[in-house]
């Protein structure tokens, strides 16, 4: 049986960024997305930006603790943090909102607060 660790480079610091950014600053948020990200690749998220249009309002921090596709349109102005981004999905946030890596997100709001996750 092969061992469950991640070797994504980037996937393991960012793990561990997260973790230590929820020590420090007692943010929950970001023990959350940690775990979540721990789990494996076929259990992470896999969110459209019309469910992001849904379940957000105007000028919400989003975090996907995985990837955003392009099916559906996004009307509201929001910042969306994911793991990756398809390149549709890219394109149709930027002409609407912000899309950032989640590395950006902790780096700019340690505290976590504001911030939804979808799934």
């Amino acid at each position: 049986m092969r061992k469950g660790s991640k070797t994504n480079p980037r996937l393991v610091s960012l793990i561990g960024e997260l973790k230590r950014i929820a020590r420090e600053h007692d943010a929950a948020i970001w023990r959350d997305i940690a775990r979540r990200l721990e789990k494996p690749r076929r259990n992470y998220a896999v969110v459209n930006l019309s469910k992001i249009d849904r379940y957000s309002s105007e000028n919400d921090t989003i975090v996907v603790p995985g990837k955003v596709l392009s099916a559906g349109t996004l009307q509201k102005s929001v910042t969306i943090a994911a793991l990756g981004f398809s390149k549709k999905a890219y394109d149709k946030i930027s002409t609407v909102g912000k899309g950032i890596s989640i590395e950006e997100l902790i780096r700019d709001n340690p505290k976590g607060s504001g911030v939804k996750i979808i799934v």
